[in-house]
């Protein structure tokens, strides 16, 4: 009985040797298969990385010339320089495409884009279908009024009309609140901030509801800035980041990697007052937007790790 105990045991540590040198070794080959089958092969192979952007100043947006600038466009070709150093690519191609609320995630999804660089909340229904890099933007949802309007905050919205981007989180966001509260308020959709902008301004809304930054942009490029505002109430924290494609380790850890590097070494602080405390095109309006608090303490301890 002895005996056979000892044999039995034995048996049971050789099986849990072999099971853990098994897992030991997929733990190793995983970074190789989500290599090969991931978005840094992928642009190995054809010497092209697809860049993703919108129309949203001044986060991403096009010059005279209509090459893609901007806040996060300035981030993401530092990024870029590592991929290129990673895959030995010096020669590697970028090529742009524009995308909008609407089309952005399809664009990831499928293939279209292998990164956007704009201004995309990282919410975590979002995080189901694609990935986020660490925030490298905090904003807040607000209102765009117009100064006389007397709306001061969302409670003053019932039975107004609002307009929001569609697919943006503002768009969510203002659905949910209209439901919580009650409000009984028209909300509107339109394809871009312009458009929306343009409804406040036309007096076909009473509000345009978006990340506050947007909300300032579009304020500062009107005809008259003071016959709007930004109402102080925030409805929302949004961390902006890079969005990526979801189940592609090897290239978010690059990337992730390479953000945190941007943000630790200080090469952040330039490319921030760059487009958001120095006139930037086409009008060379200056937002004179010093960065706030909670981005500025964020920085000392990136992480990826957004609260549900």
């Amino acid at each position: 009985m002895k005996s056979g105990k000892r044999f039995h045991s034995g048996k049971a540590s050789l099986a849990t040797i072999l099971i853990c040198a098994s897992s030991a070794f997929l733990a190793l080959l995983l970074p190789f298969s989500a290599l090969a089958n991931g978005t840094l092969e992928k642009v190995a192979k054809s010497g092209v990385l697809t860049m993703g952007y919108q129309l949203s100043p001044p986060f991403s947006y096009v010059d005279e010339n209509q090459r893609p600038i901007g806040y996060t466009v300035d981030i993401c070709a530092k990024v870029i320089e590592a991929i290129k150093r990673e895959i030995k690519r010096p020669d590697l191609v970028v090529k742009y495409k524009q995308v909008n609320n609407d089309s952005r995630f399809a664009a990831v999804i499928d293939g279209e884009i292998d990164m956007e660089c704009a201004n995309t909340t990282n919410t975590a229904e979002r995080r189901k279908r694609v990935a986020f890099t660490i925030p490298t933007f905090i904003a807040a949802t607000r209102l765009l009024v117009r100064t006389d309007s007397g709306i001061k905050s969302i409670s003053n919205l019932a039975g107004k009309t609002v307009v929001a981007d569609k697919g943006s989180s503002g768009d969510k966001i203002f659905t949910d609140l209209n439901a919580t509260r009650t409000l009984r308020a028209n909300l509107v959709l339109a394809a871009e901030s312009d458009q929306s902008f343009a409804m406040l301004e036309s007096g076909k809304a009473d509000a345009v509801i978006h990340d506050d930054i947007l909300l300032y942009t579009l304020r500062a490029n009107s005809k008259d800035p003071e016959k709007y505002e930004v109402t102080r109430d925030a409805l929302t924290v949004e961390p902006l980041s890079i969005m990526l494609r979801k189940d592609d380790p090897a290239f978010k850890n690059l990337v992730d990697s390479e953000v945190t590097r941007i943000i630790l070494q200080g090469e952040i602080y330039p490319i921030y007052r760059k487009w958001f405390e120095s006139p930037i095109p086409p009008k060379q309006l200056n937002l004179k937007l010093p960065m706030v608090f909670m981005l500025r303490d964020s920085f000392k301890t990136p992480t990826d790790w957004i609260p549900n």
